[in-house]
């Protein structure tokens, strides 16, 4: 391969990547007049410029053969772009940025593109390495690097340049062989620490200190996490404020606990966790309990599905899910994020009264979460 598909589209869970075209006229006037700064380089500055823009200017790039320009859209509408630039084919590089409308931000938008387009140039595209710099003081930008999997590799002093001046660059990278083993951390494979997660309705995010009442709350008295959680047995306020700050934050490197937080600032919904990771194998466990009053709103199904995605797009090939056999909605929640059962495990978990048997579930990669 020696250039783009002119024609290339990309579907991610929320988002359509695609060229930008002549249709898109009527919405990249909308984005000029409103004064939002997202769109590519050498987008016009005046809506007199769009129509020669959308039939030339944006796919200069993708003559050159060195990159290509996309649209982010979400139901119709334009979010975001991202880019692929100093494409060296021959070497198998190439330079990503992207840029969210400002009414959009805050929405996991810019890591799910990312994760989306690099997935596809390391495997379809037929690149080796994607590389993605950041400047040191934007946050954000850092945030959706290492949320979407990029390893930070080291610092570009004075490497950027803006209105204000000269700024220091991170600069991130991936590798086609991380799509399958993970990128490294400081503690060789493993999660590292701060790991965000974003869906549609939720964030999920580490616990800390305030979230203890929280948890103690919707594990106090609750016949159900009472019954199929064995470790509720007793619960207090103390033991809850040391699982948010300690215990939650123990093992980084063979699992991952997220609280479950509504993005519309509603009331903590729960917990979903990854255990016994197997970065060798490619093969992980993923769990999950739900606040009694976040429950039947779809919230498990939607954070399994956010689970499974980032640890597919961490390099794993199986992800299982081990659920008690009287757990009827939880069994609900696996087949409807299209976990597959595979048998039954005997006495194989704990519960209130002794062993239980357990159905196994799992979904493969490229299966759909």
């Amino acid at each position: 391969m020696t250039g783009f598909d002119q024609h290339l589209t990309i579907v991610t869970k929320r988002l359509v990547l695609r060229p930008f075209g002549p249709h898109d006229a009527d919405r990249v006037r909308g984005i000029i007049e409103s004064g939002a700064r997202f769109l590519p380089p050498g987008a016009p500055g005046h809506v007199a410029g769009v129509a020669q823009w959308l039939s030339y200017g944006v796919h200069d790039l993708w003559r050159s053969g060195q990159g290509i320009h996309l649209a982010m859209v979400s139901e119709g509408v334009i979010v975001g772009a991202i880019s692929l630039f100093k494409t060296m084919w021959n070497a198998g590089t190439a330079e990503v940025g992207y840029g969210v409308h400002p009414a959009h931000r805050g929405r996991g938008h810019a890591t799910e593109a990312l994760m989306g387009l690099t997935e596809w140039m390391l495997t379809k595209g037929g690149l080796r390495r994607v590389e993605l710099r950041a400047n040191l003081d934007n946050a954000s930008s850092l945030r959706v690097a290492e949320k979407a999997g990029y390893t930070r590799e080291g610092l570009l002093r004075g490497g950027g340049f803006e209105d204000d001046g000269p700024h220091d660059l991170v600069v991130f990278g991936m590798l086609a062989r991380d799509l399958a083993i993970g990128p490294p951390t400081i503690s060789g494979r493993g999660f590292g620490t701060g790991v965000r997660l974003e869906s549609e309705r939720l964030i999920l995010r580490p616990f800390t200190g305030s979230d203890a009442r929280d948890v103690f709350a919707a594990v106090d008295g609750d016949p159900e996490i009472n019954h199929w959680m064995p470790w509720a047995e007793g619960y207090d306020l103390q033991r809850a404020y040391d699982w948010c700050t300690r215990y939650a934050h123990a093992d980084s490197v063979s699992g991952v606990h997220f609280a479950i937080e509504p993005k519309d600032g509603g009331r903590f919904a729960g917990s979903a966790g990854v255990q016994r990771a197997d970065w060798e194998r490619g093969d992980v466990e993923i769990g999950y309990w739900i606040s009694p009053w976040a429950r039947r709103q779809g919230v498990a199904l939607e954070a399994t599905r956010a689970v499974a995605t980032f640890l597919m797009m961490r390099g794993f090939h199986r992800v299982t899910l081990l659920i008690a056999v009287g757990n009827h909605a939880s069994q609900a929640v696996a087949r409807k994020a299209g976990f597959i059962q595979e048998g039954v495990l005997r006495r194989a978990l704990h519960v209130s009264g002794g062993l239980s048997d357990a159905l196994l579930f799992s979904l493969l990669k490229g299966e759909t979460a």
